[in-house]
């Protein structure tokens, strides 16, 4: 059937929806009355067409500029038939391991499988595969030779140059050549992949792609030579705007030169100063240009304004936790300034905030609020940090020449612009549209921010608050919170008043502060922990949630982990490595819970800090409560059947990613003769 033929009935479900969604088989593509596609995006989430999943904008985005888009949603990746459903994509496959790196997605910080997928429907496990990035660009590559082959996301953005990788305990090639990708795409990804279609569509080569903002791609030995020759003879002025960094085989062998390249790799971030980063691998050049511009205001409303229909595809019989969780929010800027160096955001969505417009919000807000499913209730209304809308240096010639990796730390910059009045103004609009009965705020409050407006503050405990406020003071110890790059706890104090005086006021005096602290961050031990969980008692707070620190690829205190060096100062810091003195750090943030009485007990002894067992003022009695006893009997009932720790596959040793399997619980049937043999054995 001709392309431009109208096209034929689509499925009864498809026509509830304002907007059809991509399609997702064949079927689904003849339904459209199409006969080829543009791009087939692959992704490793389930198919959600809402604007907190990067494959529902992308493909809007393309929609709208008229290029056909199928989806290829969690495929089963150890053939390559999925992708060839489609037929040849006329220009290119867009590879996305999905809204999370896959590894972080599968493990948890102790290196134990999750019980769950969040992005999966109804939360299954092993819908995709370990490094999701590499066997579904191998895929594509076999199902169509020759076929443009772009990755982006999270994964590939995060992996795009030589970095640490916690689940090996190695030093891995930039994930171009493992992948052989033509193309990484590193940040968000809206402007570069409508640029990508648009060059390709007009005749341009993958080449031509080279020259773009927001890319990185990998040359063959001879040509890497050459263009280093090149560039060798190029003026003075035509140097200075590329930065050779240390080599795959240096960060790999000698954690200084990594620490080095962490340094280099984190001073050129910003898009209107920052180099060209060249990398070797061996004799290939990686080769990562500087970042995408920022979206103008008039842009990034264009791709909120898209017609979302805000629900996974019809074709799911589950629900996808993660949309769940965010099918009634709504996202009013992106970027952080923030600089925490545990913390992903920065680096792939910019330290330059980006915000929606009021009237674009408002679209959203009576659009979500006229939904028959709507129920009253919008569950944040934010982004990677939820005030600091509209926030920008206030003199862009400053912006533009800035290597400053936070706006906030040590202090608040004095030329930040930090108004709240158009971010008060904002939630006052949202709270009063027909059908909204509450607008939550649960995205992370920049707490030295907030301080510097009171009437935010009392807008938020009188309006925004369902009960409860999250925060993250991440810590105690201003040795570990300066390498996070966060304030002194005594501004999480500081803000807690005010908060409280503000619900007080506001007649809500039982609302609460719920903070958040990290276990076993770099430049963090026991001693730091203890004084954490003294910290927590004397101030009344019992955490039900903790975070154990990750080691993400690219992350400033990921280089910490490794190389143990703060890659600015080039100090050492020491960190918790071992998985005995993690379990220790995190029973210290909970010390209250019986289970984790012997944990506990073990790191105070270990810490020489025995007189807080036991007494008033000790953080834990001074024998063990019946709960912590059965706690460890079953524990140790676990631990015996060897299925407690799973490490993550090898794909050296033939191992397959996503394939291992729990060993079978073995059930104890009585007496057996030998059995104790059996058992030595």
């Amino acid at each position: 059937m001709s392309g431009t033929q109208s096209r034929i009935s689509l499925p009864v479900w498809q026509e509830r929806f304002a907007a059809p969604f991509a399609p997702t088989t064949a079927a689904e593509m003849a339904a459209r009355g199409w006969d080829f596609v543009d791009v087939v995006f692959v992704t490793g989430d389930a198919y959600v067409d809402h604007p907190s999943f990067a494959m529902a904008i992308l493909h809007r985005v393309l929609e709208r500029a008229g290029f056909r888009v199928a989806i290829l949603s969690q495929p089963e990746w150890k053939t390559c038939e999925p992708w060839r459903q489609f037929g040849r994509p006329r220009l290119f496959f867009a590879i996305s391991a999905g809204n999370m790196d896959s590894l972080i997605n599968h493990y948890t910080a102790n290196k134990k499988v999750r019980n769950d997928d969040a992005y999966s429907p109804g939360g299954k496990i092993g819908l995709r595969p370990d490094r999701a990035t590499l066997p579904y660009c191998q895929r594509a590559r076999e199902a169509f030779p020759g076929v443009p082959v772009i990755a982006g996301g999270v994964e590939a953005s995060l992996r795009r140059l030589a970095h640490y990788d916690y689940w090996s305990d190695s030093v891995k090639r930039s994930i171009l050549l493992d992948s052989k990708a033509d193309l990484v795409v590193y940040g968000m990804g809206e402007q570069s992949i409508l640029t990508i279609a648009q060059k390709l569509k007009a005749g341009g080569t993958l080449r031509d792609l080279r020259a773009m903002r927001g890319v990185a791609y990998a040359m063959g030995a001879k040509e890497s030579e050459a263009w280093m020759a090149q560039q060798q003879a190029a003026d003075g002025a035509d140097r200075s705007a590329l930065s050779i960094i240390p080599s795959f085989e240096q960060v790999r062998d000698d954690k200084w030169a990594f620490a080095e390249a962490t340094r280099l790799i984190h001073t050129n971030t910003n898009p209107f100063n920052a180099a060209t980063l060249v990398q070797f691998h061996d004799r290939q050049a990686v080769v990562q240009n500087p970042p995408a511009l920022p979206l103008s205001q008039q842009e990034i409303d264009a791709v909120y304004d898209l017609p979302y229909n805000r629900r996974p595809h019809p074709s799911y019989t589950e629900s996808v936790p993660a949309h769940e969780m965010i099918k009634d929010s709504v996202t009013i800027l992106r970027g952080c300034f923030g600089g925490c160096t545990f913390c992903s955001i920065t680096a792939h969505q910019g330290r330059i905030i980006q915000s929606r417009s009021s009237e674009s919000v408002m679209k959203e807000v009576q659009k979500l609020a006229a939904d028959p499913d709507f129920k009253g209730i919008i569950s944040d209304i934010g982004g990677a940090t939820a005030n600091m809308y509209t926030m920008r240096c206030s003199r862009p010639e400053v912006e533009a020449k800035c290597k400053r990796l936070s706006c906030v730390h040590p202090g608040v910059c004095k030329l930040l612009g930090t108004d709240h009045g158009p971010l008060i103004d904002l939630m006052r609009e949202v709270r009063n549209v027909d059908g909204v009965r509450k607008v939550l705020v649960s995205s992370g409050i920049r707490m030295d921010l907030a301080q510097l407006s009171p009437e935010y503050v009392r807008e938020l405990a009188e309006h925004h608050t369902g009960g409860r406020l999250k925060v993250a003071p991440e810590h105690t110890s201003p040795k570990v919170l300066e390498l996070m790059k966060k304030p002194n706890i005594d501004n999480f104090g500081v803000f807690a008043d005010q908060f409280r005086q503000a619900s007080a006021d506001a007649g809500k005096p039982k609302q609460q502060i719920i903070p958040y602290f990290i276990a076993s961050h770099p430049g963090s031990d026991l001693a730091e922990m203890i004084d954490l969980a003294l910290y927590l008692k004397q101030n009344g707070y019992r955490p039900d949630q903790i975070q154990d620190f990750i080691p993400a690829p690219f992350d400033i205190a990921t280089c910490m982990y490794y190389a143990g060096l703060d890659p600015f100062t080039k100090k050492p810091v020491n960190t918790a490595k071992n998985l005995n003195d993690r379990k220790m750090q995190r029973a210290l943030m909970q010390f209250f819970k019986p289970e984790n009485y012997f944990e506990v007990r073990e790191a105070l002894i270990k810490a020489g800090r025995a007189e807080l067992i036991g007494g008033c003022n000790g953080l834990i009695p001074a024998q063990p409560p019946k709960e912590a006893i059965e706690a460890r009997r079953k524990q140790a009932n676990v631990a015996a059947r060897n299925d407690h720790y799973h490490s993550v596959a090898n794909t050296a040793k033939g191992e397959p990613a996503g394939e291992r399997e729990t060993p079978p619980l073995v059930k104890n049937k009585g007496y057996r003769p030998g059995r104790k043999s059996q058992k030595r054995r």
